[in-house]
């Protein structure tokens, strides 16, 4: 027999053939006529070099090398049949494995600590890694990072991605507490910082790629000014405490800055001038689009992100 031209649908009415022991049965079963039937088993016996069934009155026994391979036939077609059918509902309690998603270290504040929790009251057997971006190609961590998820700021993606958005986050400054040039203005943290002073301060400047501009600076255009950035960092971690211990200041997302000045030696203020909100998004792999362990971990990372939505737009859910 030539494996390479054998048509493997006669495997499914020959398993049949096995069970009904009739061609009118078995074509009942698969919805096909009796000659049908009877054409395809001409066709097997010719490929299998074997006459496959001998008749006894009204039924079909299977000769010794067809009664041989039923049992495995049958499991093998079964194991196909499992294989291409929709998967059974995810149960996070059974799951097992690594889920990767790749941020910067504001998701290591605002996400990893409730995921955490969750994890462990619904998925114990699940492992989560929060990995870095690549720098200047974010989408890019899914593969090189092998990311499951990317959680980045919204951008354009090639067709081989995915994504939906996550929360819009708005901005604060931060300074550390006593600043002396904010302190000599009057200002209580929580209020709107002067333009003069907000542009004659030094500042800290996220940018994993060393840029020394970014949205609050397209802001300062705007109206006309410039700030003074004298130092970038890749972490937000990095970019506190250098606030925290100098006389620089930092644009940071709101709910960051909020995390980050809760017991800690640092002041929030509201920026001198509007500054769009950063939309960001969760990206991934169209590979993963379907698979039940990735839909349930996004859903619940949307889960825990939504709350921070400063948006009244509503954000529609991950699948």
């Amino acid at each position: 027999m030539n494996f390479a031209t054998f048509d493997l649908n006669l495997l499914r009415i020959l398993d049949a053939l096995l069970t009904e022991g009739s061609t009118v049965k078995a074509g009942e079963k698969l919805a096909m006529s009796q000659s049908a039937v009877s054409g395809a088993l001409s066709r097997l016996r010719f490929a299998l070099n074997d006459e496959l069934f001998v008749r006894r009155g009204n039924r079909l026994v299977a000769t010794d090398y067809a009664a041989a391979m039923a049992v495995e036939l049958r499991t093998h077609l079964r194991s196909v049949e499992a294989m291409l059918s929709p998967p059974r509902a995810f149960q996070p309690a059974k799951a097992q494995g690594i889920y990767r998603i790749a941020g910067s270290d504001f998701f290591a504040e605002i996400l990893m600590p409730q995921l955490a929790r969750r994890l462990r009251q619904e998925a114990p057997g699940l492992k989560v890694q929060l990995v870095d971006l690549v720098p200047a190609s974010y989408v890019t961590s899914l593969e090189q990072y092998r990311a499951d998820l990317a959680l980045i700021p919204d951008t354009e993606v090639p067709d081989w991605i995915e994504k939906a958005p996550a929360f819009h986050s708005s901005f604060a400054v931060i300074a550390r507490k006593g600043h002396p040039a904010i302190a000599a203005g009057g200002i209580r943290p929580g209020q709107v910082l002067p333009l003069d002073i907000f542009c004659s301060l030094g500042h800290v400047l996220f940018s994993p790629e060393g840029n020394l501009e970014a949205m609050g600076d397209a802001a300062l255009a705007r109206v006309g000014r410039k700030r003074d950035v004298l130092m970038t960092l890749p972490v937000f971690s990095g970019v506190a405490r250098a606030v925290s211990e100098s006389d620089l200041v930092a644009l940071v997302p709101r709910q960051l800055g909020e995390n980050l000045a809760r017991g800690t030696s640092l002041d929030l203020f509201v920026p001198p001038t509007p500054i769009e909100p950063t939309l960001m998004i969760g990206a991934w792999h169209r590979k993963s689009g379907r698979n039940p362990l990735h839909i349930w971990f996004r859903s619940l990372v949307m889960e825990l992100l939504r709350p921070l939505n400063e948006s009244e737009a509503p954000l529609p859910a991950w699948s």
